[in-house]
């Protein structure tokens, strides 16, 4: 049930990035995919040391916090690793969030200094930062607002003292960068918060180190100079962690959307780059699936060839090369993260032996908490504890009856900043055991399968356990729906749907047909249900459910 924990090792964070930067000097490591800026490692190592000197001039030390808001860059990227190897706490805000939240969480953060984008910062207003020293805008080298001189004047003069401290050629022998120590705090990340206000995980250099020591040890096939497309947010750890640096201390390039992922940019993207390996959440691979595979098996000359033993596998085998094609032609593996996949596009990967697994990590564990490759993974599972953490359930049968999930080891985070009754509560026997909030189960051998929030859970009439997220599966693989949310009503069980409304009209139905159909459909599903779990009505949603950067639902504006 258990990995006993493993020592933090000689090499710091720190040193593995700086390594890394040695070892890949001329290599591209940084790009705006399509356009945009380009950094190879050694541009990387030049731009960061030149934020240091800035910082140095407007009085920041070790431990001093480094505010980042803004989209996804090459940019975004250097000015992170800036703050991590400076020893500054890096305080990443998802730039979805409204300007009086960014104004709340700077301050709350305590911040001095905020990288933004002007279209950002043009929404804010500096008399609501008062302790910021500077703003800067992350990829056009501007500062639009500097209250220190000497940070003003090293600003104007960056090159100059540039050249001061590297009178010679800038090269490899002149990268050193801070040397961290396990739990000295490297960042504090809001919580996007699907169920709630959003709070400040600190992180300490032990939880980054031992994510980015996992993916070193584990995801072996990534090689210098391989490729990669970044489309996570980067204010969110998954992103951040497993999409960026990861495979930049490895050496890769990433390439990073600077546009929505639709599907018709990523599989530009993906023939482009040719990655080994992709790092997404499930809605990515499930529009891909439904609009470029399941239109061409639902055909009937397909289903016909499917409904024979005999070239079943070999028909199967070509629409795995033809998706693996899709996906740029070399990948190794999918890892998907944040949310359960929908079951029907988990079955169909699983039967065709698609290289896909499902992990499971949250924003305080840095974020990884379980992994299998796709060797040893299996539908509705999502891995085992990875290195250096242990679980528990606390459940009288953990194999079959779900209880709250429990974490413990170098991962898990200090805390939440400045708010002690959170903290409290997610370590609440002060023993750094942690409650995730999450409910599951646990096989003999370690398989890990989520079943819910226990802040979702609903408790039916008789105490039955109801968990909305398996439900939802369900009615989410009826046709014509593309999302849905199964609420408590007063004690009954209600389905919003939100239909897909270009296929219905692709179809020829109109609204009333269509509502029919959705209404025909979930009484099928509550045949397949227990009693206590049927739904007793549905509502169809006109627009998409308001979601988190990570794509989670807020569920909590949706609650009767």
């Amino acid at each position: 049930m258990a990995n006993e924990p493993k020592p933090y090792g000689r090499h710091s964070l720190n040193r593995i990035i700086e390594d890394a930067i040695k070892d890949n000097w001329e290599r591209m490591a940084l790009s705006d995919f399509g356009g945009g800026l380009s950094y190879k490692f050694s541009e990387t190592a030049e731009y960061v040391e030149k934020l240091h000197i800035l910082y140095r001039a407007a009085g920041l030390k070790p431990g001093d916090k480094i505010a980042i808001c803004g989209k996804n860059s090459a940019s975004w990227a250097v000015v992170f690793i800036s703050c991590l190897t400076f020893g500054a706490v890096a305080v990443p805000i998802l730039h979805e969030f409204k300007p009086e939240s960014v104004h709340n969480l700077v301050n709350h953060s305590d911040a001095k200094i905020l990288f933004t984008d002007p279209s950002i910062w043009d929404k804010l207003d500096e008399k609501e930062l008062p302790a910021l020293v500077a703003t800067l805008f992350i990829s056009e080298r501007e500062m639009p607002l500097c209250r220190s001189k000497a940070a003003s004047k090293a600003f104007a003069d960056l090159n100059e003292e540039f050249g001061k401290l590297y009178p010679e050629e800038f090269g490899p022998g002149d990268v050193s960068y801070y040397r961290d120590s396990p739990e000295e705090l490297a960042l504090i990340n809001y919580t996007s918060g699907s169920t709630g206000t959003p709070k400040g995980v600190m992180l300490p250099f032990r939880s980054l180190w031992s994510n980015i020591r996992y993916s070193i040890d584990d995801l072996v096939f990534l090689k210098p100079g391989d490729g990669i497309v970044c489309m996570l947010p980067l204010g969110h750890l998954y992103g951040m962690i497993f999409e960026m640096l990861h495979p930049f201390v490895k050496g890769c390039h990433c390439r990073f959307l600077t546009k929505a992922p639709s599907p018709a940019v990523l599989l530009k993207a993906f023939a482009d780059v040719r990655p080994k390996l992709i790092i997404t959440v499930p809605l990515v691979i499930e529009k891909i699936i439904k609009a470029k595979v399941f239109p061409q098996l639902r055909k009937p000359a397909m289903r016909v060839l499917l409904a024979l033993p005999i070239v079943k596998g070999k028909v199967l085998a070509k629409v795995r090369a033809k998706l693996i094609d899709v996906f740029g032609g070399s990948l190794q593996e999918v890892i998907i993260g944040g949310a359960p996949l929908n079951a029907e596009v988990e079955q169909f990967l699983y039967k065709i032996k698609f290289p896909i697994t499902v992990g499971y990590g949250m924003t305080e564990c840095g974020p990884l908490i379980t992994y299998a490759p796709p060797e040893e993974s299996r539908p509705h599972t999502v891995g085992r504890i990875v290195d250096r953490m242990q679980a528990r359930i606390d459940s009288p049968d953990p194999e079959h009856i779900p209880g709250n999930i429990y974490v413990k080891g170098d991962n898990v985070m200090q805390g939440y900043y400045k708010n002690e009754k959170a903290t409290h509560e997610a370590f609440p026997a002060g023993d750094g055991w942690m409650n995730t909030g999450d409910m599951g189960t646990i096989t003999p051998d370690g398989m890990i399968s989520i079943k819910g929030r226990s802040k979702t859970m609903i408790l039916g009439p008789s105490g039955q356990n109801i968990y909305p997220e398996e439900i939802e599966q369900i009615i989410n693989n009826m046709p014509y729906v593309s999302e849905s949310l199964v609420v408590n009503d007063g004690g009954k069980l209600v389905a919003l749907i939100h239909p897909d409304f270009e296929a219905s009209e692709k179809a020829g139905l109109d609204r009333k047909a269509l509502e029919d159909i959705l209404d025909k459909d979930l009484k099928n599903v509550n045949r397949q249900l227990e009693s206590f779990n049927r739904i007793s009505s549905l509502k169809v949603m006109d627009s998409e459910f308001e979601k988190t950067p990570k794509r989670s639902i807020k569920r909590f504006l949706y609650q009767p």
